[in-house]
């Protein structure tokens, strides 16, 4: 909105040039959401305090989690507040990858509400049925992708490493964009399972593809570091950088102990989101590096349930997804947390450094 009022002037007052610049904006989206979310903290605590609508714990779960029964949940509503606000001030809104991430995030938000509505204040601990929601976000994954495919019209896979294999999909890219995007979805609600546990990486995973976006967008860089250039997808680096800036806001709270979770109003629209950006800047490969901490929760929970019914009983971790697994080899929660971080960092800089190693 800022963008759209302010923009117009640049061509009669010179200090209006700066909004043209998207670092600019992307600093500033990144700085609103953070205080959004922050100011508006408190607020949503005491809010979701007063409805209890709190945190349910499965018995079949650690121990050490019952005491975080009650917690308020459902906090991933501020989250989706501070960063699509943010991105309504400072984002394009004429750019079509930006109402795209941002139709995305509330499709997935829409359904992460219902689960989260069914479970909190009709008590049915289970929310929406798998299937049921497995549905709805394959739905919704499927126009999301149809949407990208309209806009760009470019089915080809970029490679990490390799700047001359980029095989064309066709139509059945559509369908491998919306394996990813409803992938990265349920991988981050896996992972949302400790106090921040979550939050963390998904910062470092917007902050990562803030930079593929701004590249790929970036007609003489994207040029020069010979990736997929996409006309108009420099933009998404604002919505990115108003998620990360809301996410670190909310970080505040949801640090060890936490003080409210995201629930799957959170999970949800934030993984799915980050799907739908990684289709649109063509890194679809990388967020299996980016978001390497969601894909080995998931995948630690298709092993076990794999390994579980192959073998009749036997189990690899001792419980999954991985994180309740060092849980229970005695780790403290927090250590958990730090070392995830770290690692998602690490991984997050090998992701960026495949833009120079082709």
């Amino acid at each position: 909105m800022f963008y759209n009022l302010l923009y117009p002037l640049h061509e009669h007052i010179s200090f209006f040039n700066i909004f043209q610049y998207i670092t600019f904006r992307t600093i500033y989206a990144a700085v609103t959401g953070f205080m959004i979310a922050y100011l508006f903290g408190p607020m949503a605590i005491r809010l979701l305090t007063r409805m209890q609508i709190g945190q349910y714990i499965r018995k079949c779960g650690p121990e050490t989690h019952q005491q975080k029964a009650g917690t308020p949940t459902m906090g991933g509503i501020l989250i989706i507040l501070a960063g699509l606000g943010s991105s309504v001030l400072w984002a394009d809104l004429t750019n079509r990858y930006v109402l795209i991430v941002i139709a995305a995030t509330l499709a997935f938000g829409l359904i992460g509400f219902v689960d989260d509505f069914q479970k909190t204040v009709r008590k049915r601990n289970k929310g929406l049925s798998g299937w049921a929601k497995f549905t709805m976000q394959c739905v919704m994954a499927l126009l999301v992708c149809l949407a990208i495919l309209k806009v760009s019209g470019n089915t080809r896979l970029l490679v990490p490493f390799l700047k001359s294999f980029t095989p064309d999909l066709g139509l059945a890219y559509v369908l491998f964009g919306m394996f990813l995007v409803v992938g990265s979805s349920n991988a981050v609600n896996l992972t949302d399972g400790l106090d921040g546990l979550a939050t963390g990486p998904l910062i470092i995973s917007y902050v990562g593809y803030m930079g593929f976006a701004y590249v790929a967008g970036h007609l003489m860089i994207s040029d020069y570091l010979q990736v997929t250039y996409v006309p108009g997808s420099g933009e998404v680096a604002v919505c990115c950088g108003a998620m990360a800036g809301a996410l670190t806001g909310f970080l505040w709270f949801n640090t060890y102990p936490a003080e409210i979770f995201m629930g799957d109003v959170g999970s949800l629209p934030l993984g799915g989101s980050l799907g739908t950006i990684a289709v649109i800047t063509r890194q679809e490969l990388l967020l299996a590096l980016v978001g390497g901490i969601f894909v080995l929760e998931a995948l630690s929970v298709i092993f076990q349930v794999g390994f579980f019914k192959a073998t009749h009983g036997k189990r690899i971790f001792r419980m999954a997804p991985l994180h309740h697994h060092f849980e229970l080899k005695g780790l403290a929660e927090p250590k958990i947390i730090v070392r995830f971080w770290i690692i998602a960092i690490g991984l997050a800089l090998v992701a960026l450094s495949t833009l120079k190693i082709r």
